[in-house]
């Protein structure tokens, strides 16, 4: 087979995966995460009583699967149609000369 013998991060692989980043980077991006949570940890194991602890950084940006994109947007769709019933049925409860006919 003529693919058998192309390096894991060529060209093709990378059009495969859908994204330029290698494994190494992904590991980069977890040890960032992990040494950004660990000063936060510090700083708020360190900070004076009265001062508000520090929330942790946000998580380095990562690419996603396509098909993880679909099923998201899937399920913010589905969440916003579910929404909506539940209040077209308690405004159909509460006055009922409000509510959607049909």
């Amino acid at each position: 087979m003529l693919v058998e013998g192309l390096p894991p991060n060529g060209a093709l692989a990378r059009r495969v995966a859908g994204h330029p980043l290698q494994y190494a980077d992904f590991r980069l991006a977890d040890l960032v995460d992990q040494i950004g949570m660990l000063l936060t940890d510090f700083r708020n194991a360190n900070r004076g009583e009265k001062d508000a602890p520090q929330p942790y950084p946000e998580k380095v940006w990562r690419p996603e699967k396509r098909s993880a994109k679909k099923k998201r947007a899937k399920k913010a769709a589905r969440q916003a149609a579910a929404d909506r019933s539940w209040y077209q049925g308690l405004v159909a409860q509460v006055t009922p000369e409000h509510a959607e006919k049909g």
